[in-house]
């Protein structure tokens, strides 16, 4: 069934009540600023409008926080710019470029609404500078809080509204998000120690698993908004995201070991990992976390009574005690999704996460940005027209919004079909039947119709373009206020400078897309080479906490990237995931070697930990690790002649280290097999992605 029959022939109750809630703030603020005679009420309304769209308290009250901030710190920008050059139009707006760019490389660099923040102070500087540019030094002040007033307002009205009626927590949200998360994550990992080959399925469950789990990540900081409990959920989001990618890192390394070297292990061993496959998915489906912790707890004693006998292999006795390792990443999940429900009665400790900032991409998106708005300044002082300031709005802020967003070119064309499906509603409910209405109520039920139809379908990812676009289009092209002008000249105006700065928008990300798979390739590979080589450097908790940190942020977005791409094309997320592993096995030897007495071992063991990290850096640009064998006898040889280390110890070593060199075997082999020049994924399929979803 088609999402748009389905979203309005069919709505649920979560959409109906986001668009009453959306219409209600929007309408109010409207109100207000329409009686105490604001200059332009619609930014009042187009406030409301872009905080109600995760209408969640805390969601809504971090976002509004952000957005007068942003406001705040645009307006004062703008003021700075126009008292240096009030006098001199080019001047003025050359800086207000570089402003933009810098507001949008900032904003590439941050998460959550921290974004937000900083593409509305780049566009509250754009308004008081391109507004004032034909007033007085003496009116620049009274725009800027004029433009302060009207955005705050809407803010205001939206926390209220969202607050009051039918009230929705950010805590449940994240509960509901970790539960989809570990059930997914178990059902993955149960295909993957079935050896299984439906990678069909195992993307499916991967898919749905890392999708919560990004969403979890960037919507747990709003709960710092919702009472002294809202540190302890962030703190266990933070224990769910690592622990989850270690469990597919770990749980990934040993599928290709049960799957490539099958031969080489004990038929015990395989018959052990589908025990643990299908004790997951019991755990998985049991009511309770208790239950299920209690289930896992017994099959991590049945793995830890099987590892114990010595006629057992090293490559055996390491995929055991990687299975031990699953399940005790899997309790830990658990333990997390305990804390999230509930912080006051579960609490976890946890370091936030060390973002991974990418500076290429940012200088990328700040390029366009800039480029963008100086295309549409001159296109404004070349025609003296006083409608290209919308397009110049609009560009400003598209370009910026969508650049920290998968596939802009994508998003970008949902919201041109939604304006040109928003222009004939516009002149119909905005100045045909409006130009007859008379007093506010007529004026919020005509005004709100085609308002209420929009957000309705807002909250289907499917559509969620198409309807924001509409809705956001028909406040701009009817822009309603105490003095309309319902000229048929106006809305042509508008709606021409519209199509234009939309257009320029499509041609900025197309003129300068972002970082293509091999360049993103060849980027991840030199950081995650640098923070493993990085792991020998600092200390073992600060390492773990950088690299943990950088590690999961780069998993999240690279499980995105490698989303869109077609099946065969999926290498980027692999090449993360054996980052991980690698790193996290790299810390575990410091941990037991690094006090090692003698220096022998030490050395060693210095020698291991450089040739993993080169390993991972030939193996990820698709060529055969060398030294890891060798290095790894000479630190078996140093510790059974001077270090006083029990024979059982040792054969896990061994194991570890003949599991992590067979990984970057089948690492170096995907690499090398990897498409030479990758195509570009297509539209269709990633819509239909979308819309599965």
């Amino acid at each position: 069934m088609s999402p748009f029959i389905q979203t309005y022939l069919m709505p649920d109750a979560t959409a109906v009540k986001f668009a009453i809630k959306t219409t209600l703030a929007m309408m109010l603020a409207l109100y207000i600023a329409l009686f105490f005679d604001l200059e332009r009420p619609y930014w009042a309304l187009m406030s409301a409008a872009f905080l109600q769209i995760r209408p969640m308290s805390g969601m809504v009250i971090e976002k509004g926080i952000c957005q007068l901030g942003g406001t705040f710190i645009g307006a004062v920008a703008g003021i700075v710019i126009m008292a240096l050059f009030a006098q001199a139009r080019v001047p003025a707006l050359l800086f207000l470029t570089i402003w933009i760019m810098l507001c949008t490389y900032v904003g590439s660099l941050w998460r959550n609404n921290y974004t937000y923040g900083c593409l509305m102070a780049a566009v509250t500087a754009m308004l008081i500078v391109v507004i004032s540019s034909n007033s007085t030094p003496a009116g620049i002040f009274d725009i800027a809080v004029a433009r302060l007033s009207e955005l705050g307002l809407g803010a205001i009205c939206a926390m209220l509204v969202s607050s009051l009626l039918w009230p929705s927590h950010v805590g449940t949200h994240l509960a509901t998000q970790a539960d989809t998360v570990i059930n997914q994550a178990f059902e993955h990992a149960a295909l993957r120690l079935e050896a299984s080959d439906d990678i069909a399925a195992m993307q499916t469950a991967l898919r749905g698993s890392l999708g919560p789990l990004t969403l979890l990540e960037t919507d747990s900081q709003a709960a710092r908004f919702e009472g002294p409990e809202g540190a302890g959920r962030v703190r266990a989001t933070h224990v769910l995201t690592r622990r989850t990618l270690r469990f597919f890192a770990n749980v990934q390394a040993l599928h290709q070991l049960m799957h490539d070297h099958a031969d080489r292990l004990d038929p015990q061993s395989l018959t052990l990992a589908c025990q643990v496959a299908k004790g997951l998915r019991e755990a998985e489906h049991v009511k309770g976390v208790p239950q299920a912790r209690k289930e896992l707890q017994a099959l991590r004693h049945l793995v830890h009574e099987s590892n114990e006998s010595s006629a057992l292999a090293p490559l055996d006795r390491r995929l055991r005690l990687g299975l031990r390792e699953s399940i005790g990443h899997a309790m830990i999940m658990l333990d997390a999704r305990e804390a999230i429900a509930s912080p006051t009665r579960h609490t976890l400790r946890s370091s936030p996460l060390a973002w991974h900032r990418d500076h290429l991409t940012a200088g990328i998106n700040a390029l366009r940005a800039g480029l963008v708005f100086a295309l549409l300044a001159l296109f404004w002082i070349v025609t003296a027209w006083q409608s290209a300031m919308i397009a110049m709005m609009l560009g400003t802020l598209f370009s910026a919004f969508f650049a920290s967003r998968d596939n802009p070119v994508m998003i970008t064309m949902m919201f041109y079909k939604g304006m040109l499906a928003a222009i004939p509603s516009a002149f119909l409910f905005g100045h045909v039947l409006l130009s007859q209405a008379h007093g506010f109520p007529m004026l919020a039920m005509i005004f709100g119709a085609p308002l209420f139809l929009g957000l309705l379908g807002a909250t289907n990812p499917a559509i969620m373009g198409y309807c924001l676009s509409f809705t956001i289009f028909n406040i701009m092209l009817t822009m309603p206020g105490n003095g309309m002008d319902f000229s048929f000249d106006s809305f042509a105006n508008r709606t021409v400078a519209v199509v234009i700065g939309l257009t320029c928008v499509m041609m900025g990300f197309r003129l300068l897309p972002g970082l293509g798979t091999r360049l993103r390739r060849r980027r991840l590979i030199k950081a995650i080479s640098q923070d493993i080589h990085g792991l020998r450097r600092r200390s073992i908790r600060d390492a773990e906490t950088r690299f943990s940190g950088h590690m999961a942020d780069r998993l999240l977005q690279l499980a995105q990237h490698d989303d869109m791409l077609p099946e065969e094309q999926r290498h980027l997320f692999i090449l993360g995931l054996t980052g991980l592993d690698l790193g996290t096995a790299t810390l575990r030897l410091r941990d037991r070697l690094d006090d090692a007495p003698h220096p022998l071992i030490r050395e060693a063991h210095q020698n291991l930990l450089h040739a993993l990290a080169n390993g991972f850096e030939e193996s990820a640009n698709g060529r055969e690790p060398q030294g890891i064998h060798a290095a790894g006898q000479q630190l078996e040889e140093a510790i059974k002649r001077y270090g006083d280390v029990p024979a059982d110890r040792r054969v896990l070593l061994e194991g570890l280290i003949e599991r992590l060199e067979l990984s970057l075997e089948r690492l170096a082999h995907i690499m090398a097999e990897r498409p030479q020049r990758p195509s570009k994924p297509p539209t269709k399929h990633f819509t239909q992605e979308v819309q599965d979803r």
